[in-house]
C-alpha cells in the first residue's frame, strides 16, 4: 500500500511532467515554421522558372513594364514567409525566394 508521501510525490512528479510536455509541445510545433524557410535553397536567377517569370531579387530593379512600385514579394499572396528575408512562395515549391523580389505572376493578397 502506497503512503501519503508516495502519493504526492507521484502526483507533483505527474503534474510537472504534464506541464513539461505541454511547453515542449508548443515549441517543437513552432519550430517547422521558422525552419522552413532557413533549409529550402533560394531561387536563383539562373532557374528555368525564375527566367520564365522574370524573377528578380529586387523589386526595384525590376525594368519590366507589368512591375509596379510597391509590388514585392513580401505583398504577393503566393509568398508565405516573414515580411523580410527569404521564405517559400507556391510558385516556386521546394524553394525560397527574397521577400523583396518580385515576378511577372506577383498577385496582391487580398486585404
Amino acid at each position: 500500500m502506497l503512503d501519503a508521501d508516495h502519493k504526492n510525490f507521484s502526483r507533483r512528479h505527474f503534474l510537472k511532467a504534464a506541464a513539461s510536455t505541454t511547453a515542449a509541445a508548443f515549441v517543437i510545433s513552432s519550430v517547422p515554421r521558422f525552419a522552413e524557410a532557413f533549409s529550402l535553397p533560394y531561387v536563383t536567377l539562373s532557374d528555368p522558372t525564375a527566367k520564365a517569370m522574370n524573377y528578380v531579387e529586387d523589386a526595384s530593379q525590376s525594368s519590366n513594364a507589368m512591375h509596379k512600385s510597391g509590388n514585392a514579394c513580401a505583398n504577393c499572396q503566393f509568398y508565405a514567409g516573414a515580411a523580410t528575408g527569404y521564405g517559400p512562395c507556391q510558385l516556386y515549391p521546394g524553394k525560397a525566394v527574397s521577400s523583396k523580389g518580385w515576378c511577372t505572376s506577383y498577385t496582391a493578397k487580398n486585404s
